[in-house]
């Protein structure tokens, strides 16, 4: 599945405490699931916090998934891009 960034805009998420954060990451998963259910190709791997925002990582099997996504769990997808290649410290070894 392609791997995508979804940059959300949401409020104050920076200074979120856990269980606010946990409350977040439930309902989540309980659209993932429910999505999951109906066949449609949608995983979430972890999330940045930052400030204002969050910045995720999800595999899906296109924008239009994690679009609905969006929809369904409230969660803002501000800018969605999918991932075209990755590096890491192993990309410069010969």
């Amino acid at each position: 599945m392609p791997r995508f960034v979804i940059e959300r805009a949401i409020p104050e998420i920076g200074s979120a405490d856990r269980a606010a954060l946990a409350s977040a990451a439930h309902k989540s998963n309980d659209v993932l699931a429910a999505m999951q259910s109906e066949n449609k190709q949608i995983q979430w791997e972890h999330s940045y916090v930052a400030r204002d925002k969050t910045f995720c990582i999800y595999l899906a099997g296109d924008e239009s998934v994690i679009e609905e996504h969006s929809e369904r769990s409230g969660f803002p997808a501000s800018v969605v891009t999918r991932v075209s290649k990755m590096i890491d410290p192993v990309t410069a070894e010969p």
